[in-house]
């Protein structure tokens, strides 16, 4: 836990090609809530640097010739299109309910982009606007064209800005904090490295605020967050994520095998070059299949499966698919290729999977075995409910 030397460099931090930024809105905002030109500015200086490689470290070194001239590439995961849109719409804070959020983001979000547009363009970069909700990470057929948009901006030079789709976004299909949204851009892109920018520089163990209080250097694993108080500070009037989001953020990223550096927009320019700044989560796990992790942590059920005791062992133990015979109850409306929630006769969920029925299609299934299914309904139902591909169990 102990703070290093900030001369030091983390190598695979400096190392990345591929670098997913995600910056929150009280650091690009006025204490009012409008949009600060020169906080956009500060930003935008720090990224284009690393991009043309200057400063010290590996952004300098050559690389493959994509994004930067040092081969860097950024993909820019930004909040602040309802702030930026409160005064304009003469708003004194951010509104409570969606419509005027929507509202406020149809206005902001024009204002945002074409800041950072302007900004870019300082550096004869050029941006490009990608705004996605749940349905877009959640469906195989949306990721899979959100990933071709991103790749293709990059593969072009351009910088894409990401952000949800607040205008249109409702409450089932948002993902509530563009912490998580980073954490899944970054697995959608194949990134090296997530930085999450914020007002706090980094992750401290107890309220940063409170003396005493000392910022965390690394974390290796849930081990290191043990007694960690990790509550809502850095948390402003005009933004919806705290210190929580962050650390929930960085556990996705890394069990996708994405470092992460959690640090103030302040300090970009140090984290991005691998100075000991912020605080550094090391990688858990390894790449899985994209759908997987947005299936866990993306997708909405549009409703659930009841499993008897047996189906849920063969389930969440042996990572078998669900079958017929093992469903106890249905809920929800919902149709084939839809994600649903499978739980036990307890109600607690066990995991998560895209179904291959309709809902109303399923209490004829309930109970048999696929064979009797096919005999009497025909081939097409000889088949599993959730295949064990399109499915993960939940911790």
């Amino acid at each position: 836990m102990a703070e290093q030397d900030g001369s030091a460099v983390r190598d695979e931090v400096a190392a990345a090609r591929r670098i997913v930024v995600k910056v929150g809105s009280s650091s690009l905002t006025t204490a009012a809530g409008g949009l600060d030109a020169d906080r956009v500015d500060a930003l935008v200086d720090v990224l284009a640097k690393v991009l043309d490689g200057d400063g010290k470290g590996d952004g300098g070194r050559d690389g493959d010739g994509k994004g930067g001239t040092n081969g860097k590439e950024i993909v820019l995961v930004s909040s602040g299109a309802i702030a930026a849109g409160l005064a304009p719409l003469g708003l004194d804070r951010r509104p409570r309910d969606l419509a005027r959020q929507q509202a406020a983001a149809s206005v902001g979000q024009g204002l945002l982009v074409a800041r950072y547009t302007a900004s870019f363009a300082r550096y004869g970069r050029r941006v490009g606007q990608v705004l996605l909700t749940t349905d877009d990470t959640s469906r195989r057929a949306h990721y899979r064209n959100a990933t071709r948009t991103l790749d293709q901006l990059l593969a072009m030079g351009a910088l894409p800005i990401v952000n949800e789709n607040d205008t249109v976004a409702t409450d089932e299909i948002r993902f509530g904090d563009n912490d998580r949204l980073a954490a899944l851009v970054a697995h959608l892109v194949r990134a090296d490295l997530l930085v999450l920018l914020s007002d706090v520089d980094g992750l401290y163990d107890g309220d940063p605020r409170t003396p005493g209080s000392s910022r965390i250097d690394e974390v290796r694993g849930p081990k290191d967050l043990t007694g960690v108080s990790i509550g809502s500070a850095g948390r402003s009037g005009v933004g919806t994520g705290g210190m929580v989001t962050k650390v929930e953020a960085a556990r996705i990223a890394t069990a996708a095998g994405v470092p992460v550096v959690l640090t103030s927009a302040s300090r970009a320019g140090d984290a991005l070059l691998g100075r000991h700044t912020g605080t550094f989560f090391h990688r858990t796990g390894r790449r899985s299949a994209n759908r997987l992790l947005w299936l866990a942590h993306a997708s909405a059920p549009r409703g659930a499966l009841t499993l008897d005791d047996g189906a849920v062992r063969a389930v969440v133990e042996r990572r078998t698919s669900l079958l017929p015979a093992g469903i106890a109850a249905v809920e929800g409306e919902f149709t084939a290729g839809d994600p649903v929630e499978l739980r036990d006769t307890e109600g607690h969920p066990v995991a998560r999977g895209l179904v291959n029925f309709d809902a109303k299609e399923i209490p004829q299934l309930i109970g048999r075995s696929t064979r009797d299914l096919a005999r009497e309904l025909g081939p097409a139902y000889e088949r599993e409910v959730v295949h064990r591909d399109d499915l993960v169990v939940l911790d």
